[in-house]
């Protein structure tokens, strides 16, 4: 049997395989962020299909915090009970989810809050509308934000809670020297921007317990000019580890990268495939907690590579699982196709379009076939 189908821990969280779906956003919550049906149904078929474990859609932690329309909430102890429904589902189904926990910063949808996005230094050249820079004040608010929505989703039977850090959201913004201007205590040296992350890890704690399973998303680099560089995102995954953190899953770029950033089009190759793997492999020197790379992954066999061979403890995938959701159990049972996904991004089209996300190729494939 391939490594892959091997059973994997983080903290006490046993995982059935290696694979794991990555957060998106899926466009299917109602306008106040509450779980619908749609959203039921797409995280129970992955459960159905082999995910060994599901992050959730990126969940805004505080009102302002909004990145787009449709998106997860978890700010307000009234979308509980949706969130409930949600995990029972995944756990009748056989599978594991955990709630990824995020806050957009200056990409927040200020014309969905009516508030300016909260940044973490506002100064010339940021931006053209008004943005909020954060107070210390509001910083220890965000703080408890995070713990309260880590406890929401304890309550709510969620396995685990992530913390967003990754493609430039409010906290990969604290790591980012591109955006982190700040002369106090969080800017500067890599130490001081990752502060707010070891306080938010702390906080999240002293809510739910020392054996709740805690990950972060992070970014290996920005890949941005002055963004977060490899070395420093590994001294911030150093301390987090050192801290008490159990998992971190290895992303990069943001949603300024442009072609600084590896391509996350056209992917037709296993060269082109896992384009985090580098950062992935320095990671796994310097930290013993699990390492989860994300980032192209498309067939079995590069997959099977970089756990064999020490890369990575788990492997993400996300729009590969939009496309199939049952691609892991296609693998388990000697279909060895590569992922069908052609990495075109149509998928998020019509969840811009209020229809939730689904794959166009697909769609437009049946609809050829039925018209035959």
């Amino acid at each position: 049997m391939s490594v892959l189908f091997e059973s994997g821990r983080i903290s006490g969280m046993t995982l059935p395989n290696r694979f794991v779906r990555s957060a998106t956003w899926e466009g299917m919550a109602k306008d106040d962020g509450a779980v619908t049906p749609k959203l039921i149904h797409a995280m129970t078929d992955l459960a159905k299909g082999g995910v060994g474990l599901i992050i959730s859609s990126h969940a805004f932690v505080s009102p302002e915090g909004q990145a787009g329309p449709w998106q997860l909430g978890i700010y307000k102890d009234e979308l509980k009970k949706g969130l409930k429904e949600m995990t029972d589902a995944v756990h009748g189904a056989g599978g594991k989810i955990v709630a990824q926990l995020a806050h957009a910063g200056h990409f927040a949808a200020s014309t969905l809050t009516g508030q300016p996005p909260h940044v973490v230094s506002g100064f010339e050249g940021l931006a053209k509308s008004p943005r909020h820079e954060l107070t210390k004040t509001d910083i220890e608010a965000l703080v408890s934000r995070f713990a309260a929505a880590a406890g929401r989703a304890k309550a709510a039977g969620f396995d685990g809670v992530q913390i967003h850090s990754g493609h430039g959201y409010l906290l990969s913004q604290f790591l980012s020297p591109a955006y982190n201007r700040r002369p106090d205590e969080y800017g500067g040296a890599i130490e001081n921007r990752a502060r707010i992350h070891l306080e938010i890890l702390s906080a999240i704690r002293k809510t739910v317990g020392k054996d709740y399973p805690a990950l972060i998303k992070i970014n290996s680099e920005d890949c941005i000019e002055n963004g977060l560089t490899r070395d420093d995102s590994l001294a911030a995954c150093k301390l987090l580890a050192e801290a008490g953190l159990d998992a971190v899953e290895l992303s990069g770029g943001t949603l300024t990268s442009g072609k600084l950033s590896p391509s996350r089009s056209g992917i037709k190759s296993e060269d082109k495939e896992a384009y985090f793997q580098d950062a992935a492999r320095a990671l796994k020197k310097e930290i013993a907690i699990p390492v989860i790379l994300v980032g192209g992954m498309r067939s079995l066999n590069v997959a099977e590579n970089l756990v064999a061979t020490g890369v990575a403890d788990f492997l993400s995938m996300s729009r590969p699982f939009i496309r199939e959701p049952n691609l892991i159990n296609r693998w388990k049972s000697g279909d060895l196709r590569p992922a069908l996904c052609k990495s075109d991004n149509l998928c998020f089209g019509p969840a811009m379009e209020g229809k939730g996300i689904y794959c166009v190729v697909e769609e437009q494939e049946r609809k050829k076939l039925n018209s035959l």
